[in-house]
C-alpha cells in the first residue's frame, strides 16, 4: 500500500489512478495529522508526500512531516513532491532522510519509475553481518572483469548486485584506474536493461559550447556547421543505461541542463522546440570529491543528490594489496594469449615486488606494467628485473623532487607548467586550477617561459 499525502484532491486522485493502473494500491489523506494517524494503524510500503499543506509555501510543514514519519517508521521510503523552483527544499528533504523527489508538473513514466526505484531499494536492504563471499556473488550475478577478494570490493559488488535490478541512479567515486567503468558495466549487465544500449560519455572531453549538441543532439541548420541531423547521447541510450564519466568536470551552465533532463527525463534537441522523453538509467563516475566542490560553489548540490541515490567508493589498489597477485596473474594470462606467449609466470619475488608498489595509477597502471614486461622480456618466468625495466622513469621516481641545486625555481616552475599542460591535454582552465593560478597569471608565465599552447 502506498500513502499519498496532499491537500489537493485533484492531485491525490490523479496519483491514485496512476498507481492503480500500474498495479499499486494506494490511500490518500489531506494533512500531516491524518498521515501520521493512518501510518500508526496500517502497513505501508511507501509515502508520496507534498511539501505544503496550507497557504504557506516554505515547505516547513513537509519537512516536519518527513521528520515525524522517519521517527515513526525509520525504514519507510518517502518520496517528496515539490515544484521545480523548490528543488533546494527537496534537497533539504533528502538530507532529512527522503528517498527521492519528483517535481511538479511530473510526467507519469518518470513518477512511476521513481516509485518503483524507491520500492526496489527498500526491498533490497544491506545484509546483516558479513556479506556473501566471492563464489556466492559470482553465482548470483555477472561480475566478469571485476577481479579480487578484498572485503571492501566484495561489499561493493554485493551492493551492485542488489541495486542493479532497480533504476536507482548510482555515483561511483574513486581514483583514476580503480575500475569505475567496469562497475558501471556490471550494473548494466545485471539490470533489466541489459539488452538495451550502454552509452559511455566522457564529460571531461566535452566543452560547454558543444554540450547541448553532444548530449541532446541537433537538427540540420541549428547552427552554422549543422549540415545534418545528429542524435544526442541521451537518445542513443534510450531504453538502456547512460554512463556519465568524469561528471565532476561539468561546468555550472552544463550542470543546469543536465539536472533538467535527469529530473524530468525530457529534453529538447538543439534547434527544435519539441520536447522528447527518454527512458534511461543513469550511472555516473568521478575521481573528484563532489561534496568539496559543492562547498566551493563549483558543483550544484541538487545535481549531486540527483546523481547519488546510491553512492559507491572504490578503494585504491594500494589498499587492496592481497588482490595484486590475482590481478597480475590474470593480466599475465590474458596478455600471454593475446601476444601468443603461452605459459608465462611471475616469480614469487616479482609478485611481492608488485605488492610493495604505491600504484598511483591503480589497476590500470598494474596492467600496463605487466603488459610492458610481456612485450619486452624474453623470459617465460618474469622476475623483478623484468618489471622494473618496464616502469617509466617518471613513474619509478613517483614524481620525486629533483636533487637540490639541479634546477632553479624558474626552471622548476616551467617544468611543472609543461607537465600540467600535457596532463590536462592543453586545457588552460584546468591547468590554471591545478596550479592554483588565474588564467591571466598562467598566460603571463606562458609568455615569461616562452611556452607555446
Amino acid at each position: 500500500m502506498i500513502l499519498i499525502v496532499d491537500d489537493d484532491p485533484s492531485v491525490s486522485a490523479s496519483l491514485g489512478l496512476l498507481l492503480k493502473q500500474s498495479g499499486r494500491p494506494s490511500n490518500a489523506v489531506a494533512s500531516p495529522e491524518e498521515a501520521l494517524d493512518w501510518l500508526r494503524r496500517h502497513e505501508c510500503q511507501l509515502v508520496l508526500q507534498d511539501m505544503n499543506f496550507s497557504r504557506r509555501t516554505s515547505g516547513e510543514e513537509g519537512l516536519a512531516l518527513l521528520r515525524d514519519i522517519k521517527a515513526l517508521r525509520p525504514a519507510l521510503p518517502v518520496v517528496l513532491i515539490t515544484a521545480w523552483g523548490s528543488i533546494a527544499l527537496a534537497v533539504e528533504g533528502m538530507k532529512a532522510g527522503a528517498s527521492d523527489f519528483v517535481t511538479k508538473p511530473w510526467t507519469n513514466p518518470q513518477l512511476l519509475q521513481t516509485v518503483e526505484t524507491a520500492l526496489g531499494l527498500a526491498a533490497a536492504p544491506p545484509p546483516d553481518g558479513p556479506g556473501p563471499g566471492r563464489e556466492e556473488l559470482d553465482a548470483r550475478y555477472d561480475f566478469a572483469g571485476l577481479i579480487g577478494q578484498d572485503p571492501r570490493l566484495l561489499k561493493i559488488l554485493d551492493t551492485v548486485g542488489r541495486v542493479a535490478a532497480t533504476d536507482a541512479s548510482v555515483l561511483i567515486a574513486g581514483e583514476s584506474g580503480t575500475g569505475k567503468e567496469l562497475v558501471a558495466e556490471a550494473l548494466h549487465r545485471n539490470s533489466r536493461r541489459r539488452k538495451g544500449p550502454f552509452v559511455k560519455v566522457n564529460l571531461g572531453g566535452i566543452s560547454a559550447t558543444l554540450f547541448e549538441s553532444e548530449m541532446f543532439g541537433h537538427v540540420r541548420g541549428a547552427f552554422t556547421d549543422a549540415r545534418q541531423d545528429r542524435k544526442g547521447r541521451f537518445e542513443m541510450a534510450d531504453g538502456g543505461t547512460i554512463f556519465l564519466d568524469e561528471v565532476g568536470e561539468l561546468d555550472l551552465s552544463s550542470q543546469v541542463k543536465m539536472l533538467r533532463v535527469l529530473q524530468d527525463r525530457a529534453y529538447e534537441v538543439l534547434g527544435s522546440s519539441v520536447p522528447r522523453t527518454v527512458d534511461i538509467r543513469v550511472v555516473s563516475a568521478t575521481n573528484r570529491n563532489l561534496a568539496e566542490r559543492v562547498a566551493q560553489g563549483q558543483f550544484r548540490e541538487d545535481l549531486l543528490y540527483r546523481l547519488n541515490l546510491i553512492a559507491l567508493h572504490l578503494p585504491p589498489l594500494r589498499e587492496r594489496c592481497d588482490d595484486i597477485p590475482v590481478l597480475a596473474t590474470r593480466f599475465l594470462n590474458t596478455l600471454g594469449a593475446m601476444y601468443q606467449r603461452e605459459g608465462l609466470e611471475l616469480e614469487p619475488a616479482a609478485l611481492r615486488w608488485l605488492q610493495g608498489q604505491p600504484w598511483p595509477g591503480n589497476v590500470r597502471q598494474l596492467r600496463q606494467v605487466v603488459e610492458r614486461a610481456v612485450l619486452v622480456s624474453p623470459r617465460s618466468r618474469l622476475e623483478v628485473e623484468d618489471l622494473i625495466a618496464t616502469v617509466p622513469m617518471e613513474a619509478a621516481e613517483h614524481d620525486r623532487l629533483p636533487p637540490v641545486g639541479s634546477m632553479t625555481m624558474d626552471e622548476l616552475e616551467r617544468a611543472m607548467i609543461v607537465k600540467s599542460l600535457k596532463h590536462h591535454a592543453g586545457n588552460v582552465s584546468r591547468v590554471a586550477e591545478s596550479l592554483g593560478l588565474s588564467r591571466a597569471a598562467l598566460y603571463r608565465r606562458f609568455e615569461k617561459y616562452e611556452i607555446k599552447v
